[in-house]
């Protein structure tokens, strides 16, 4: 019986299987055998041109695309042929003929105004396409097309591998056919891919030009497949479009492992190590919970009770309001051994008004001076759609002289605070500015975000005076191109369905059968515990006519069957990953069990809110310092560490098994509602190196 998936060798042959006991090395020792194999033997010269076709020697085999049509296939060591991509799914015009160059071997489309260079890099099959003229596009590649092909695996939140004929995420119900998500922004790192029956073989992609990039799904005959499209635009930056496809031997995290060697063979990878080297502040969040906490909760007499259940490690954050945490709190906190963080966002202005959020208020005429200008002169409307986003060039410009975002930090931290919440800036919404007093293109806009935040974690915040202390930094759903600069983000563990955003407003498809608005999410009262963040919500809360949407919704964000650690598989160990912050624990008590399982499987914190306003208060601290303190000793041993291994031990999916670091934590989930292997369903138990025994936890038991 086939009972699962290893780990990817980091896209080794497709053939080749790495005993388990060598798989806690691979990460170290990948990216040495890669470098010599790309090194040696002098990758150009091995490039072969033949009848309009270009070979190039990966990992694992030999690839070969059709610089025609852009076809793409490859020829494994033991003779497989596996579907890189089918020809690009636009007209490319006529190609030139394929000539050497000093890389690989050269062509071009000259009436769609397209350069191509095909190369071998680090093992892979390396293929960048330049404009040459205007602004273009193309839709490539075409991928999970082969016959043979099994699942989709892409990063949307943590990551999903989705069964290519499976008849949910074909049918309107999985919302993903026809959806198209933006690299940059809508899925949390640039990489996708698919795996081949038996599950024993696959294709990764990595774009590292993600911006202008997106990923569009179809089913053709009951099957999933996804294609690319890349726009484009002298303005956005986006000149230049390049693919990296790799060979892995099928594990459904293997496009992940790629792209994690991808990140340190380029620098980009960063270390949670290094971090806490360089602010020993950081160390707290190993072991951490995340909480937002309201009302009273800010106040040392709640924090006491919160160190007397038992919760030894927490970030504790507050939103901005009238009554933020005082240097008598953030002390308090601290004697606890907690972070403390404010709730900041450098990106929205408004004009102040009585119910303006002190965020979004800005000195001088910052708003509108600042606002993101569109193509027709219009600013770009904020979030709600109240006042506009502000230009990360214009702050750019301004911050030697006027010190803005200094200013704004220096208030916020000015209680003690010793971490740092900035909303937006990681989450990879881009803009391009056509204001000609702060033009931006949208490369430049994410320059401008990691320069601030990086200033942030540094603690050169402060230009105008002196050094000042770094910030435990954290940003919301954060892609992985932020990874060296955050300690920490909240969102990118989410797999959000686009039907969360219904769910959430109430604002579902208006029309005969739905002709009012749906509350059962909760608004923003009352303002200590406001419905939104503490009140429980379950499908059965939601109009009859909406229910089955939620459901469906709720299905392709938790469903255990679909999901995968891509993101800890990639960036474990360079920063912690957290859910939406508007997803506390206690909001979907229908999804507990499943959210504490992954939480420990995937070794990542879950995230509460806090209040004593709360009718449900005591409970949630229940809840939290039970699951706390079963979470803490498991975090502070591998949160450091990489992922180097996820399998399926059944083959419903339902029990997975997580190796972090070179067998330091072992975690086995059973997702499912019989026993396995002496795990109860609905239970997860862990191994620590070091520590006898085995420690079992069965969520069931604390939560309600």
């Amino acid at each position: 019986m086939h009972t699962g998936t290893h780990t990817s060798s980091l896209a080794g042959p497709a053939r080749r299987h790495v005993p388990r006991a060598v798989l806690v090395l691979a990460v170290s020792t990948a990216l040495l055998s890669a470098t010599v194999a790309s090194a040696t033997g002098g990758p150009a010269s091995q490039v072969r041109i033949h009848g309009g076709r270009v070979d190039v020697p990966v990992r694992g085999g030999t690839a070969s695309i059709d610089a025609a049509t852009l076809r793409a296939e490859a020829r494994t060591e033991d003779g497989q042929v596996i579907l890189l991509s089918a020809p690009a799914a636009q007209g490319l015009g006529k190609a030139s003929d394929p000539v050497r160059t000093a890389d690989g071997a050269g062509w071009s489309y000259p009436e769609k105004g397209l350069r191509a260079e095909a190369r071998a890099d680090h093992g892979r099959l390396l293929v960048t396409l330049t404009a040459t003229g205007g602004d273009t596009s193309v839709r490539w590649p075409v991928t999970a097309t082969d016959p043979a092909a099994a699942a989709i695996q892409f990063p949307r939140g943590e990551g999903l591998s989705v069964p290519v004929d499976d008849p949910f995420w074909n049918s309107s119900d999985g919302a993903l056919v026809g959806e198209e998500q933006e690299l940059s922004s809508q899925l949390s790192m640039p990489i996708w891919g698919y795996t081949l029956r038996p599950g024993r073989a696959g294709v990764g992609y990595i774009v590292p030009t993600d911006i202008g990039t997106s990923l569009t799904f179809a089913s053709q005959d009951g099957r999933l497949r996804a294609t690319a499209e890349h726009g484009f635009a002298a303005g956005n930056g986006t000149g230049a479009y390049t693919v990296a496809f790799s060979l892995t031997d099928g594990s459904p995290v293997a496009p992940a492992v790629d792209y994690r060697n991808w990140l340190a063979e380029h620098g980009q990878l960063g270390s949670l190590s290094e971090k806490i080297k360089q602010n020993p502040q950081t160390a707290k969040l190993l072991g951490a919970f995340h909480a937002y906490a309201w009302g009273g909760a800010r106040r040392p007499a709640y924090l006491d009770r919160l160190k007397e259940l038992g919760v030894s490690r927490l970030w504790l954050g507050y939103d901005s309001d009238d009554s933020p945490m005082t240097g008598e709190d953030v002390k308090a906190a601290e004697a606890a051994g907690y972070l403390v963080g404010p709730y900041d966002s450098f990106a929205n202005g408004q004009q102040k008004t009585d119910d303006s959020s002190p965020n979004t208020v800005w000195p001088d005429d910052v708003y509108p001076r600042f606002c993101v200008l569109g193509a027709d002169g219009t600013p770009q409307p904020g979030f709600h759609k109240k006042g506009c986003y502000l230009s990360s060039q214009a702050f750019e410009q301004a911050e030697p002289q006027q010190h803005y975002l200094a200013d704004r930090t220096r208030s916020l931290v000015a209680n003690g605070a010793d971490s740092y919440f900035l909303d937006v800036d990681a989450a990879g919404e881009l803009f391009r500015d056509f204001d000609p007093g702060h033009p931006m293109t949208m490369d430049e806009d994410r320059a401008n975000r990691l320069a601030r935040m990086r200033r942030l974690t540094d603690g050169s915040y402060d230009a105008s005076t002196r050094r000042t202390a770094p910030l435990v930094l954290g940003s919301e759903s954060a892609g992985s191109w932020a990874n060296k600069v955050l300690a920490f983000d909240h969102g990118s563990g989410t797999p959000v369905d686009g039907r969360l955003w219904a769910m959430e407003s109430g604002h579902f498809d208006s029309g005969p059968q739905d002709p009012k608005d749906d509350g059962a999410w909760g608004g923003y009262t009352p303002d200590q515990a406001a419905a939104t963040f503490f009140k429980p919500v379950r499908t059965t809360d939601f109009e009859p006519g909406h229910q089955a949407r939620v459901a469906a919704a709720l299905k392709a964000m938790y469903d255990p069957r679909y999901r995968v650690p891509l993101y800890e598989t990639a960036l474990h160990g360079s920063l912690v990953n957290v859910e939406r912050w508007e997803l506390p624990f206690g909001k979907l008590p229908e999804q507990k069990t499943t959210r504490a399982l992954l939480a420990m499987l995937y070794n990542t914190p879950l995230n509460f809110v806090l209040s004593d306003k709360d009718p449900r208060d005591g409970q949630n601290l229940r809840e939290l310092a039970s699951l706390q303190r079963y979470f803490a000793p498991l975090h502070q041993a591998a949160g450091t560490r990489p992922l180097t291994s996820f399998r399926w031990l059944s083959d419903d999916h339902l029990v997975q098994r997580t190796v972090f670091g070179d067998g330091t934590l072992t975690v086995t989930a059973n997702f499912g509602t019989t026993v396995h292997d002496g795990l109860p369903g609905g239970c997860v138990d862990a191994t620590l190196r070091g520590r006898p025994g085995t420690q079992r936890l069965c969520p069931g038991d604390v939560v309600s």
